[in-house]
């Protein structure tokens, strides 16, 4: 079986984009966020800002919901 990348049901802050990559990898949402935030910090805010406007219009939502 092969692992997909869907956006987030249940993990979801704006968009769910890291929130459904956090459960791709399986680590903590929180710690993804925390990165990505210090990554933004560090890359002048913009380009990973276009980055995950881009992913929340390409990666497809998640229709399983598992609370």
């Amino acid at each position: 079986m092969t692992k997909k990348l869907y956006r987030s049901n249940e993990n979801v802050m704006l968009a769910g984009v890291l929130g459904g990559f956090s459960e791709y990898i399986n680590v903590d949402p929180t710690i993804v966020r925390i990165l990505y935030v210090i990554a933004m910090i560090f890359t002048a805010f913009f380009p990973l800002l276009f980055l995950y406007i881009a992913a929340a219009i390409i990666i497809p939502k998640s229709d399983v919901y598992r609370p």
